[in-house]
């Protein structure tokens, strides 16, 4: 990973694909859980309780009012199948790795009855919704609860697909769309944004050296704020933050960025955009027409495109590094669409480490384990199919999963964000794939001078190896789906 012999795990950068900071021109911050971090469980627990509130105000049972938010449940890159009600992880196949129907973790048989190959189609966006942002762990917790309460409610009765209760049929899918709209309520009525404006001391980890970060920056490059909050909010959160209150003279928020821009509405901000227009300071109101004059420093805009972005700044390309904590409107599209160099925040990397180096040696016996099999079933065809070798595969295939389960109990009860066993989740895989850089806080870079190349490992193509006989792999394969 090219980590300097000094940094902790906790505070390196881990690398994808090498950058030199060195011919970065501009660097780019998303606000939400990148710069602005949210104290945790606190935050998705209010969060949980409002989209609780309001679903049991528009007639949901108010027996849901009984439940909690627990932070051990839900995890960040999970899929909600929403015909089944299921919350499953994936890898980068569609393979399920884990499947709960509410809080149920369901296994073996249970598993193949609502997929015979333990494999989903995910590009059917509009049965299967993945979970992609911080701000989606709430409402995974709630639709878990959801599913959980009717299926132990005796006034409905179980079906597949959903829930009856007299000429009543409540669906899977009804209820995923009930949850999705109160999200949004929540997010569109300023509710949330309003609850945590008015205690930011327990909801907003006030990280004194963002400032220093910002400052140390902007000597090297330019610097840029895109986010999809409103003028009021970010105001308010970027006081908060950047603002000393006591001590040296104040430096107003504004001062420490080139361009700010509010109401991105990304990931639309790095497609065709909307509208870019000033905004007035003073009222938080929107001044109308089209903005098309030169850059103005001290001047917020609302809405515009990464297009715009490049044009008043004067930068391209792979001279922007642009950081973020959304795989999808932070890093894969100014990736695909931009070309910009990306650093995705993964806050959940931290607790991902603590366990890795507590249980890596679960791992290791894992991959001793999986190098075994392999090489049990590239023998002999007689060794392959005689009962005792039978038995002997059965037995490893067991280990494997016991092991599994075990590193999974480590993370929560959905295991890990980045793998299950031995296999990349989705995340993870995705993670690879669009980030160039990551790290549990963007604040980490001040570990680094601003000259330094970050180089990614090589990657060795492996040697060819001739596959096993397709009807002993054909044989592992039953096995393993069979347990």
């Amino acid at each position: 990973y090219n980590i300097p012999i000094l940094i902790k795990p906790h505070q390196a950068v881990f690398v994808n694909r090498s950058v030199t900071l060195e011919n970065i021109q501009c660097f780019g911050f998303d606000m939400d859980y990148t710069m602005a971090m949210y104290k945790s469980p606190d935050y998705e627990s209010m969060g949980f309780e409002l989209i609780r509130d309001r679903m049991v105000s528009v007639g949901y049972p108010h027996e849901l009012l009984r439940y909690t938010y627990d932070p051990s449940f839900p995890t960040r890159g999970l899929v909600i199948d929403t015909k089944f009600g299921n919350l499953l992880k994936v890898d980068s196949n569609g393979n399920v790795l884990v499947c709960s129907h509410g809080f149920h973790i369901l296994k073996g048989e249970d598993v193949h009855k609502y997929y015979p190959n333990k494999f989903i189609q995910r590009d059917d966006t509009d049965r299967f919704y993945i979970l992609n942002t911080l701000y989606n762990l709430s409402e995974t917790y709630f639709y878990s609860c959801l599913v959980d309460f009717f299926t132990r409610c005796t006034r409905y009765t179980n079906l597949l697909k959903g829930f009856q209760h007299g000429d009543l049929f409540m669906s899977y899918r009804s209820m995923f769309q009930d949850a999705r709209d109160t999200v949004d309520f929540i997010h569109d009525s300023g509710i949330l944004k309003d609850r945590t404006i008015k205690n930011l001391d327990r909801y907003v980890i006030k990280e004194p050296n963002l400032p220093v970060l910002l400052t140390r920056i902007k000597v090297v490059a330019k610097v840029f704020l895109a986010t999809n909050s409103d003028y009021s909010y970010t105001e308010a959160i970027m006081k908060y933050l950047l603002e000393n209150k006591s001590g040296s003279p104040k430096k107003p928020w504004r001062s420490f960025f080139d361009l700010i821009v509010v109401d991105t509405k990304k990931p639309l901000f790095f497609a065709e955009g909307t509208v870019l227009r000033q905004v007035d300071t003073n009222t938080g109101k929107l001044r109308i027409g089209t903005y098309t004059g030169d850059l103005q420093h001290g001047t917020v805009y609302s809405g515009g495109s990464s297009d715009v972005i490049c044009d008043l700044l004067d930068v391209r390309g792979k001279n922007i590094l642009y950081v973020g904590d959304h795989i999808f409107g932070d890093i894969l599209k100014s990736k695909k669409r931009q070309g910009w160099r990306t650093f995705l925040v993964v806050p959940e990397l931290t607790k991902e480490l603590q366990v890795w180096d507590k249980k890596k040696n679960l791992f290791e016996e894992l991959k001793r384990l999986d190098i075994f099999l392999a090489e049990l079933y590239n023998s002999t065809l007689s060794r392959c199919f005689c009962p005792r070798g039978l038995l002997l595969c059965v037995c490893v295939c067991v280990c494997v999963q016991v092991l599994t389960y075990r590193m999974d109990m480590s993370y929560g009860q959905m295991g890990s964000l980045l793998r299950s066993g031995a296999r990349q989740t989705l995340f993870a895989s995705q993670l690879m794939r669009y980030a160039d850089l990551y790290s549990s806080t963007c604040i980490n870079l001040l570990h680094y001078p601003f000259n330094y190349l970050f180089m990614a490992p090589p990657v060795l193509v492996s040697p060819p190896s001739s596959p096993p006989p397709t009807h002993a792999y054909a044989c592992k394969r039953n096995i393993q789906m069979n347990l």
